[in-house]
């Protein structure tokens, strides 16, 4: 059991050193619209996101796109990454309260 709770926090250490090497980020989608769907003229690019449940969305000029594309990217990076942290760490408090039952039942 010790084994493998060192086993996740150091997981949970490479996660955290990920985490450092994220730059800048934002979250959203990046879209090609039209003015004119049909003939698809006027093309134009617009960024839609969710931020303290409002929605938003912005045309992007097209000198952006490649920053925010990057952005959205580490965006995405560091909510994968906060959702395996957390998993680990409800796994390492699983693991932690089972040892400590067993060590409790060991010395009874």
């Amino acid at each position: 059991m010790q084994k493998k709770l060192d086993q996740i926090q150091k997981k949970i250490v490479r996660i955290k050193k990920e985490l450092l090497t994220i730059g800048e980020m934002r979250p959203g989608s990046l879209t090609l619209q039209y003015q004119k769907p049909k003939e698809k003229k006027g093309a134009f690019y617009q960024i839609s996101y969710t931020h303290h449940m409002k929605s938003r969305t912005q045309h992007v000029r097209p000198e952006f796109v490649e920053q925010l594309h990057e952005e959205i990217k580490n965006y995405k990076r560091f909510k994968k990454l906060m959702i395996d942290w957390v998993d680990l760490s409800i796994e390492h408090s699983i693991v932690k309260i089972e040892l400590a039952k067993q060590t409790k039942t060991d010395l009874s």
